[in-house]
């Protein structure tokens, strides 16, 4: 973990910041297949969805990466600062709540028993607002906050780069460099 918030930090931040950016790209498309073509929402499966229909429908899937997620956003937490902390920390917190959501989710699809008597696996929140537009919402509320961390992460003030360990800011990796631990 160590390495992971220090020499790797950039590099893990990048792989998870592409991992997010594919999965919220992948809610866009749906929305867009739903709402600009017309599409029925069954039939509206985002860009993989539609040459792998079951990846849609795997709660274990959508459940497995809501629980990566949730991994690294606890994983990479040690490596923020300051602000970026604090956006870092709203993201964690969102995304506890988004786990706990497909949580419910999957234990109704493995146990074939949905709440209020739903035909399909429900979530809480689900009972007040449709799933597309839900997850399309929650993916929103979870990604601008961490986005946000990420960019004050790269620019931190003289506080937070003196408590910082990796080296993500570009004038942190210079000193690092020009002290020989680059």
């Amino acid at each position: 973990m160590t390495a992971l918030n220090t020499r790797w930090h950039k590099t893990a931040l990048g792989v998870f910041g592409f991992i997010v950016v594919a999965h919220w790209a992948e809610h866009l498309s749906q929305a867009y297949q739903i709402w600009a073509l017309g599409w029925p929402v069954p039939e509206a499966r985002g860009v993989l969805g539609l040459q792998f229909p079951w990846l849609v429908k795997s709660e274990w899937l959508h459940y497995g990466y809501a629980l990566l997620m949730l991994a690294g956003f606890i994983a990479l937490r040690g490596g923020f600062t300051g602000r970026s902390r604090t956006w870092w920390n709203i993201a964690l917190g969102i995304q506890v709540w988004h786990h706990l959501e497909h949580l419910l989710l999957l234990i109704q699809a493995t146990v074939h028993s949905n709440i209020a008597d739903k035909p399909v696996p429900t979530s809480i929140i689900q009972l007040l607002v449709p799933r597309v537009e839900l997850h399309l919402f929650y993916n929103a509320i979870v990604t601008i906050p961490m986005i946000i961390a990420m960019i004050v992460h790269l620019r931190p003030n003289p506080v937070e780069r003196a408590a910082a360990e990796c080296d993500c800011a570009p004038e942190q990796r210079r000193e690092l460099v020009g002290a020989g631990k680059g």
